[in-house]
């Protein structure tokens, strides 16, 4: 049996995030204008905001996260979601203009049973991929790998910034 190490994700797994969750962190962040940098809002538009997931799956793990507090997609206005993919597209170009990626995932996990990490809020993940980065590892094995640890990334990014 091959082992994967990815100590980095002990700081998600020790948190608690899941049992601990009392109050939605998306609408906490879009509250909290004042600390955009320390809760890594990159960018605001009228009806969503773009922020880097806390615990990556891949290096440059984005969401597009509504600004109003919505649990179906079903139930979001048309402008909200309109406007949403028109973030998921402006994020992947500039994905791809920073990381040169060799492909995209993009989706929706809408409920707990069907992955959700926070299930009341929906949000739109966004994740660079690249031959050979980790190749089903989650779906399959339930291992995350990333493909760069996450000091070069904070190098990468803390340079440009």
């Amino acid at each position: 049996m091959e082992r994967l190490w990815s100590p980095w994700r002990s700081k998600y797994i020790g948190s608690g995030v899941d049992s601990k969750l009392t109050a939605c962190i998306f609408c906490e962040i879009f509250r909290d204008v004042q600390n955009d940098n320390k809760n890594l809002v990159l960018h605001r538009a009228p009806h969503n905001f773009v922020v880097l997931n806390l615990f990556p799956y891949t290096t440059g793990h984005l969401l597009v996260v509504p600004n109003q507090h919505i649990g179906d997609l079903d139930q979001a206005p048309k402008d909200v979601t309109d406007e949403l993919m028109d973030l998921a597209k402006r994020s992947e170009t500039s994905l791809r203009s920073v990381y040169a990626p060799a492909g995209f995932n993009v989706g929706m996990n809408l409920g707990a049973a069907a992955g959700a990490g926070i299930a009341e809020h929906i949000h739109l993940h966004i994740l660079p991929r690249w031959y050979g980065d980790t190749n089903f590892m989650t779906s399959i094995s339930e291992t995350r790998v990333l493909p760069e640890n996450l000091d070069v990334t904070y190098s990468k990014l803390r340079a440009i910034f």
